[in-house]
């Protein structure tokens, strides 16, 4: 039967070849030869192609295994992981995956089959990109959690095993010096959005390497389905700069540089001459940085932010996601939205979103209060920060820089029965406060003592957040918060959840703060708009607007966050705030055909800037193709 078979299958192929010879013919001398061995080797193989359609050609893909040579030959460089690997290593590599797969395991957070589920989809999206956009969007409350968070953090965790084809471009530390001529291996004329990360912290998984590539992949493939972004237009990118996880460093199948993470001025270096080489080839591009790890998400916003059009989703988007949040609990409590600046704040988490948060919110408030020096000082005093240490104060020795502005004066604290490091416990049952805010990635954080001394809070509907991401790593569940703290509560978190049933026909809505409301219609607007740079003004009207997309009767509900099946219509609204935010600040440059002036006038009109903003987003329609001869 085994001869049989291998008979069938010899000739089955060679039918395949002849038919393939038959409807394209080419000249003998360019005709594939077999592959044999001669005294001198093996002979080579003319092929009449490059860079990516090298790697799209079943016929000449090699995948990993290219050696460097052939990577500068063919214009592979920077399309490819770092990590040459041996025909034997894609083979281990392809058996470790299939030996995964034979093993029936609950591989999703909430979804038994969401690693399958991806893996569908993915394969869907290397046949035939439109449809895999129709159905991406026709049903995207169903898969926008299979190709984002939380199952996108299974994927990275998975990445070395499971990746197939290239999908966007590999910048490594080993790549110094070449990142100019390497970025026009990409394709493609014109880039409208890149989503770039290092790999440093995913979610709350931490240092996976250059397999964090799947989050900046993710996040695209929601740009396009969100906002509209022609997918022809986008590039998700790796910053390979080493890995300090030493599991992927003992790992033969890791598929990244295998060394340890660059730092200092050698890490700026290679992220400064990334950034120099995008913006010299796609001058109006935006660069979307994606799960840095603290110690550099602000000091690259920073140094980039004024000069590029350039903004960190983790500092800035989920800052405004969560900042609408909180304008829609303060909503949900029956108070109107300028009562933001009396709010009552523990937020527990000191990483970048955290500290993003907190920026963000402070700028809200002194903009309620006036958006004077006096109003930005006093609004600090609404927050109380709790690390892995316990509460910041000015007693904290080595204290983070961007921590610093909310450390809890001693004397203060002390007048509240607080001391420096008080625990999460102690701070709450102390301040009582109408928002707990957890941005801490350490799952079950907010306790049963956590959630019982919140009991104590004076407001008459306390907010509990547990943003952190993936669904592990949140810092309670719906189920805690309201069995524990009680009925009338507004619950939000970062990961999606179920709404609780709490009986007599009662419901506890939960609501996820995704930052998929935002950070779609920031770029869009942005690119819509010309603007030079993305300004905080331009951020804190599209979180003013998410926040008032939801009707009085819904966030009287506790309803504070709309369906994500509304995402292409609430990433058309907040774009058109973000457009509108620019040109009132005069940053507005046009695009395209539109210049600055007429854009202007569009803006005088909600709904001429509404139906520029629709017009402007792509759909997935087949179009019509014509052959043309070289």
């Amino acid at each position: 039967m085994s001869n049989f078979f291998n008979q069938t299958r010899a000739a089955t192929s060679l039918i395949r070849r002849l038919k393939h010879s038959l409807i394209n013919p080419t000249p003998l001398s360019l005709a594939r030869p077999r592959c044999f061995t001669t005294a001198e080797g093996h002979r080579p193989t003319i092929v009449h192609k490059r860079s990516l359609d090298i790697l799209h050609d079943p016929w000449f893909n090699k995948g990993t295994a290219f050696s460097m040579t052939e990577r500068d030959r063919l214009d592979l460089r920077g399309l490819l992981p770092p990590n040459i690997m041996s025909s034997d290593q894609q083979i281990e590599r392809f058996m470790v995956d299939l030996k995964r797969l034979e093993v029936q395991a609950r591989d999703g957070p909430s979804d038994p089959n969401a690693l399958a589920k991806w893996r569908i989809l993915n394969r869907l999206h290397d046949r035939n990109e439109t449809m895999y956009y129709k159905v991406l969007i026709a049903k995207i409350e169903e898969y926008a959690p299979i190709v984002y968070t939380p199952t996108v953090g299974l994927v990275c965790q998975n990445y070395s095993g499971l990746f197939r084809r290239p999908r966007g471009m590999y910048f490594s530390a080993e790549d110094r010096g070449e990142m100019m001529s390497m970025v026009y291996n990409w394709p493609a004329d014109q880039v409208d959005m890149i989503v770039v990360t290092d790999g440093s912290r995913i979610l709350g998984l931490g240092d996976l390497g250059v397999q964090g590539i799947g989050i900046a992949i993710g996040k695209l493939d929601l740009y396009v389905a969100a906002a509209g972004i022609n997918p022809q237009r986008v590039l998700p990118v790796m910053i390979d700069v080493g890995t300090n996880n030493e599991k992927l460093l003992k790992d033969p199948l890791y598929l990244g540089l295998q060394q340890h993470r660059l730092d200092g001025d050698e890490y700026i270096a290679v992220i400064d001459e990334f950034m120099e080489a995008v913006f010299t080839r796609w001058p109006h591009v935006i660069v979307q940085f994606e799960d840095f790890q603290s110690k550099w998400a602000f000091k690259l916003l920073q140094r980039y932010r004024n000069t590029y059009r350039m903004f960190n989703d983790d500092v800035q988007g989920t800052a405004g996601v969560a900042i609408a949040g909180l304008l829609g609990a303060v909503r949900a409590q029956g108070r109107p939205m300028i009562d933001f600046p009396k709010q009552k704040i523990v937020v527990a988490g000191a990483g970048s979103a955290g500290i993003g948060v907190l920026n963000a919110a402070r700028k809200t408030m002194a903009r309620m209060l006036g958006n004077n020096e006096t109003a930005f000082d006093s609004a600090k005093s609404q927050f109380w920060v709790v690390d892995a240490k316990g509460l910041i104060t000015e007693e904290r020795e080595n204290i983070d820089p961007e921590a610093l502005p909310f450390a809890r004066n001693i004397k203060e604290a002390g007048r509240q029965g607080l001391r420096e490091g008080a625990s999460l416990a102690e701070v709450v049952e102390q301040v009582k406060p109408d928002v707990l805010l957890g941005l801490s990635a350490v799952g079950g954080l907010f306790s049963k003592e956590v959630l019982e001394a919140l009991k104590g809070s004076t407001s008459t509907r306390p907010a509990i957040f547990p943003m952190s991401n993936p669904t592990k790593n949140a810092e309670c569940t719906p189920e805690e918060a309201f069995s524990i703290v009680g009925d009338n509560i507004i619950f939000a978190s970062g990961s999606p959840f179920r709404d609780v049933d709490l009986g007599n026909g009662h419901v506890g809505h939960c609501n996820q703060g995704n930052n998929m409301y935002l950070f779609p219609g920031i770029g869009l607007g942005t690119l819509l708009s010309g603007s030079r740079i993305i300004s905080d003004g331009m951020l804190q009207a599209a979180a003013e607007r998410l926040a008032a997309y939801m009707t009085e009767e819904e966030v009287l509900k506790g309803i504070i966050y709309p369906p994500i099946s509304k995402i292409r219509d609430i990433t058309k609204e907040v774009a058109a705030a973000v457009v509108k935010e620019a040109v009132e600040e005069d940053l507005a440059e046009g695009y395209r055909e539109v210049d600055a002036r007429e854009l202007h006038k569009i803006c005088q009109s909600q709904e001429e800037l509404l139906a520029y903003v629709q017009n402007s987003m792509w759909s997935p329609e087949y179009p019509t193709l014509v052959y043309k001869k070289d």
